[in-house]
């Protein structure tokens, strides 16, 4: 879902630019727009948006004063200063009312384009770390009143779900990361949460169930190719997720989580453009894939 947008400026060609630019860039909907102050809170109030575009000077009230009002009204949306003034007083002021980026008049495309594409890209990161903060709260009331003869939940019944929600039920490094899951609930991991070398933890697995050393070492490759391959899987999955439909939950909350951002974006944009992987045919940081998903096993079981 498009986010919305409010523009507040006494300069109607202002709005108007910045109402096109938002639109035109794809980067949200404008809902409503105001001359000045008094009108800006009224209108915000009434339909609050996703993110506020705030002129600094206007002849009601500047915009620091509005926001100040605003956020005393319990007003939740983000907030971007538009303003020629370049005085340090005034900036420094501003960022403490709570703003997260400044525009400068007069109002440059790329510039408006590069900032607010990092505010939906921080928007984005705030709603799934709320929807995380949610899920374990959820997770931590079940867990404190379980019913009685509670069936304990196996490592495989933890991680099935996780892995059928990206797209990895099937792919034969999912067999591995079961592996590598139930090795470091049985032998923890190292101080602080941190998972061993990957070298490590891949020998650590092989060891269970192979036995002579060139064997292991064999193994130790074949785990790490298996474990990239079901990764690019899993990636490609969550991009093709996200360019049907951005706001898909399990896009949202997958993606970024289990992945590098930037690495989302490129396999997206590979996918929209219908390009061929590159030689290295993709990157994945499989080392932050396993940490997650240990934090979520843990989390699941009750560990």
């Amino acid at each position: 879902m498009p986010l919305s947008f409010c523009i507040v400026d006494d300069d109607a060609s202002a709005r108007k630019m910045l109402q096109y630019i938002i639109e035109d860039s794809g980067l949200g909907e404008v809902t409503g727009t105001a001359g000045g102050g008094a009108e800006g809170v009224r209108q915000i109030l009434s339909e609050p948006p996703d993110i506020v575009l705030m002129d600094l000077l206007m002849p009601d009230q500047d915009g620091i004063e509005v926001i100040d009002s605003l956020r005393a009204q319990g007003c939740s949306s983000r907030f971007v200063m538009i303003s020629q003034i370049e005085n340090q007083d005034m900036v420094g002021r501003a960022y403490r009312s709570g703003i997260e980026f400044f525009i400068r008049k007069p109002i440059n495309r790329i510039e408006v384009e590069t900032v607010l594409r990092k505010i939906n890209e921080r928007y984005a990161l705030g709603h799934y770390l709320d929807e995380i903060k949610s899920s374990l709260k959820k997770l931590e009331d079940l867990r404190s009143a379980p019913p009685a003869g509670q069936h304990k939940r196996t490592v495989r019944e933890a991680i099935q779900p996780i892995l059928m929600n990206m797209g990895l039920i099937g792919e034969s490094g999912s067999r591995d990361m079961l592996n590598i899951m139930e090795l470091l609930l049985e032998r923890g991991s190292e101080p602080g949460g941190n998972l061993p070398p990957l070298k490590e933890l891949y020998r650590q697995t092989a060891a269970t169930y192979k036995t002579r050393p060139e064997e292991i070492n064999k193994e130790v490759k074949a785990i790490e190719q298996r474990l990239r391959r079901a990764l690019m899987a899993g990636l490609t999955n969550l991009a093709s997720l996200g360019l049907t439909d951005y706001g898909n939950p399990r896009f949202e909350y997958y993606a970024p989580l289990y992945f590098d951002f930037e690495d989302v974006r490129l396999k997206m944009k590979e996918i929209e453009e219908g390009r061929e992987p590159g030689n290295n045919k993709g990157k994945v940081n499989i080392k932050k894939f396993l940490q997650v998903l240990f934090i979520e096993v843990q989390e699941q079981l009750g560990g």
